[in-house]
């Protein structure tokens, strides 16, 4: 009786065995583009797997011993189900890629292939594919949208598919910061500048009026022409420029005030437009100025909110992290004005790619986080096509978590280790324990922070050596694999560009780049140059384009330290000279402190090492050369880098002493404010002594600031800085 009741256990099928199968790949009779797709994708990998290619046959489901591929409604949307049902296998997939993302599961769970990274996929050879009749696997995504902003998924369009990513280019008609976009500036600023911000009194193209009806038309007419072109784009983002300067006119203002800041003549402008376009899904960032909800608006329907997490330090989860408490207020106030929320979050170092950027331990718990938060969506930015530090590792265990925030992140680790490095697989994970474990109480691991920073932390010349011995073994245990072995290459990368980088902090020090030799002259150590030279060739076989965002390419970084090393060691009669300053420098930007001017090292264009700063205030540094002797000049260089808000002096006095009371004069300088640029320069400012007969003692350097940002680099909350590098005397 109870056989009879009870639903029959399917048999084991056995798909192919010794070179045979009787099975085929089944079709609906108008298979739609995806299913198409997932069975080519399955008629190839078990070809790969076996030697056999199974026919594809659009048809009935009269036939039996068949893989039926076929889209269905009973799943979500991109959810699939892999079963076993009486002698068939069911692959069936919901709308979009469904098939086809359980047609790459069915090959990594039950042919146990693997995609590691960009390029081809790992396939196990084998005679006898044997399928288990209690097969059942149904899932579906946690998040709609999932993407990886890393190399694999950026290059390889399977590894998209393979992991169930998604990326901007393929769903958005139009992504990230849109305003000069839709309203060009090079079109419009000249003849309409009232189509652009109002910035303190002022017309600046760094964002849109808003309340402007000419700005609306514009861009709805843009809109329209761009959906022509782009039918299928499911997402349209309408997003301030990547710039602060949003209008203050008395329209946006009104708007601005009733709403509790700029959020909320955008979001007024982004309903508006959306109500022009029922049918399509657009999305704004809340980022920067428009990070907070309004007090009172909220999204329309059909206006999704992409809300980034830029500003919290990554050494923690982000519900733990005390950084990013403010993300976590504007989660909630979000999510009560809607359910449509996708999150802009960051795992990688932006000012240093190569950087050890030690957040595994966070990935899962923020998803995780995000989940709960009812977030729907996950952009995960990287270092995009370039090459960047555990870049295989991360993007893999992202989408893994993208898919499912509570898979099993330890087997999955533990798996891609043993898969990827092989039997290099047990000391690269002793590294990654070691390197998160220094890291563990890193109070501040930034996104805009570098290696040097981190050299008193996880990164000090002990730890290095640690990290450089436990990856010698890796390479040991590899260097007969071909495949394997420029893996530990690249996983070096880390570890050689924090050498590098340190070595410029610490200059004439030990771990520095300059030695003396038996005769007291400098020179440079031995090997550095050519340490230089592999580190450039493995970056460019390594796929490293650019070693920061927007920054140097492996071959700049290769010249810039050619000028390094040939410019040697400047003679200094102040060098190591006790300094004192009348005003603190910035705390952020520690360097070596009031020991910086005296150091011996130059400044580079990082201004966040090697650089003495002062945020709207003078640098008043005295020093105090310790005995008296003959000087001639007296220079330093200032970094003027814009983008940070650093300028040269507004003006710089030189006085020198004998006896650190009576100072005489022997120079000064006044400086205009620069015109509008972004550029990168160190001016070097040079003082005469003209009464060098007379002995100095001490020397006091007084450099001005500015009493205010210019015009064309303002912004709310933000004071000028001065940087200066180092005092040198002749």
């Amino acid at each position: 009786m109870l056989a009879i009741t009870l639903p029959a256990r399917s048999s084991d099928l056995v798909l192919v065995s010794d070179g045979h199968s009787v099975y085929h790949i089944s079709l609906p009779a108008q298979a739609t583009a995806a299913e198409q797709k997932a069975a080519g994708i399955l008629q190839h990998y078990i070809q790969e797997a076996t030697g056999v290619k199974l026919p594809v046959k659009q048809e009935s489901n009269a036939e039996s011993s068949a893989i039926r591929i076929a889209y269905t409604k009973n799943i979500a949307a991109e959810g699939y189900s892999i079963e076993v049902k009486d002698n068939d296998l069911l692959i069936t997939g919901g709308a979009g890629k469904g098939v086809v993302y359980g047609v790459y599961t069915f090959l990594e769970r039950l042919l146990n292939c693997r995609k590691w990274d960009a390029g081809p996929a790992e396939v196990p050879h084998t005679n006898k594919v044997t399928i288990p009749g209690s097969t059942h696997i149904s899932e579906v995504p946690a998040f709609r949208y999932r993407e990886v902003y890393l190399p694999a998924a950026v290059q390889d369009a399977e590894y998209l598919d393979w992991h169930k990513l998604h990326r901007f280019e393929d769903l958005w008609g139009m992504w990230g910061h849109t305003f000069d976009k839709l309203v060009p500036a090079s079109q419009y600023f000249k003849l309409h500048p009232e189509y652009y911000a109002l910035v303190q009194g002022h017309r600046k193209p760094s964002q849109l009026c808003l309340s402007n009806e000419a700005v609306f038309n514009i861009t709805v007419a843009a809109l329209q022409a761009q959906m022509a072109q782009h039918p299928d784009a499911e997402y349209w983002s309408i997003s301030p420029n990547d710039d602060n300067g949003y209008c203050e006119c008395d329209l946006c203002r009104k708007t601005d005030q009733a709403e509790g800041g700029p959020q909320g003549s955008l979001l007024r402008f982004v309903n508006r437009v959306a109500a022009r376009f029922p049918d399509k899904i657009f999305t704004t960032l809340a980022y920067g100025y428009t990070t907070h909800p309004p007090l009172h608006l909220k999204p329309a329907d059909n206006v999704y909110i992409m809300l980034s997490s830029i500003d919290a330090y990554r050494s923690k989860p982000l519900d733990k992290e005390a950084s990013a408490a403010a993300f976590r207020n504007y989660l909630k106030g979000w999510r009560e004005k809607t359910s449509h929320l996708f999150v802009w979050d960051y795992v990688t170092q932006f000012t240093s790619y190569l950087a050890p950027f030690p957040v595994l331990g966070t990935l899962q718990p923020n998803l995780q986080y995000l989940r709960q938060q009812q977030v729907s969506g996950v952009f995960e930015q990287g270092s995009g096509d370039t090459y960047s530090d555990l870049a295989e590792l991360k993007g893999y265990l992202l989408a893994k978590l993208l898919w499912e925030p509570d898979a099993d992140i330890q087997h999955i680790t533990d798996d891609f280790l043993q898969g990827y490095y092989g039997k290099a697989a047990p000391h690269v994970k002793f590294y990654l324990q070691q390197l998160q474990q220094h890291a563990a109480a890193q109070p501040a691991l930034d996104i805009y922070g570098n290696p040097v920073n981190e050299h008193n932390t996880f990164l000090t010349p002990a730890n290095i050596d640690q990290y450089s011995t436990i990856l010698d073994k890796a390479e040991a245990a590899v260097e007969n694999d071909s495949r394997r072995a420029p893996r530990l290459r690249r996983l070096r990368l880390a570890q050689d560009y924090t050498y590098l980088q340190q070595a410029r902090f610490y200059g004439i020090e030990q771990h520095g780049i300059f030695e003396q030799s038996a005769t007291g002259q400098w020179k440079v150590k031995d090997g550095f140059t050519q340490r230089v030279s592999r580190f450039v060739a493995a970056c460019k076989q390594s796929g490293v384009k650019e070693l920061s965002e927007g920054g140097l390419s492996p071959d700049a970084y290769g010249e810039e330290w050619k000028k390094i090393l040939a410019a040697g060691v400047r003679p200094n009669k102040a060098l190591h000279a006790q300094v004192q300053l009348q005003y603190p420098a910035a705390p952020e930007f520690p360097a070596k402190g009031p020991a910086t001017l005296t150091d011996g090292n130059p400044g580079y264009n990082d201004f966040s090492y090697n650089w003495l700063c002062f945020y709207g205030q003078p640098m008043n540094a005295t020093l105090d050369l310790g005995k008296a002797v003959v000087v001639k000049k007296v220079s330093m260089n200032f970094l003027e880098d814009p983008r940070h808000w650093i300028f040269r002096p507004a003006g710089i006095t030189v006085e020198v002493s004998a006896d650190g009371q009576h100072f005489t004069t022997i120079g000064n300088i006044s400086n205009q404010m620069p015109e509008e640029h972004y550029d990168i320069e160190m001016p070097a400012f040079d003082f005469e002594n003209k009464g060098a007969e007379m002995p100095v003692r001490f020397i006091r350097v007084k450099a001005t600031n500015w009493p205010a940002l210019p015009s064309w680099r303002y912004r709310e909350r933000r004071q000028p800085m001065i940087a200066c590098d180092e005092i040198w005397v002749e």
